[in-house]
């Protein structure tokens, strides 16, 4: 596979070299086509929450808001599920 690049990316590529950030031209496509597949996964990822999320809504289930109370008790539980699931990340690496 052939890839054009536009003057002004071939110039930021050449700099990286030159500046020892990445070691060859073909490493900086490697790069970014690394990165381009991270965000699509995330993306899949975020998508397929929001289709579980409105499953869970239209099954009735969810949980109504109405005082501030409500609110902050969310914020609690969704802040103690985040640090969870970062645990359980960092436990695995």
């Amino acid at each position: 596979m052939e890839v054009q690049l536009t003057p002004d990316q071939a110039a930021f590529v050449r700099h990286a070299v030159e500046s020892g950030r990445i070691h060859r031209q073909e490493d900086a496509v490697s790069e970014a086509l690394s990165l381009w597949v991270d965000r699509e996964r995330r993306r899949l990822e975020i998508l397929a929450a929001v289709d579980r999320s409105e499953s869970s809504l239209a099954k009735g289930e969810g949980r109504t808001i109405t005082s501030q109370e409500d609110t902050r008790q969310l914020a609690e539980d969704v802040k103690r599920r985040g640090l969870a699931r970062l645990n359980l990340q960092s436990s695995r690496t």
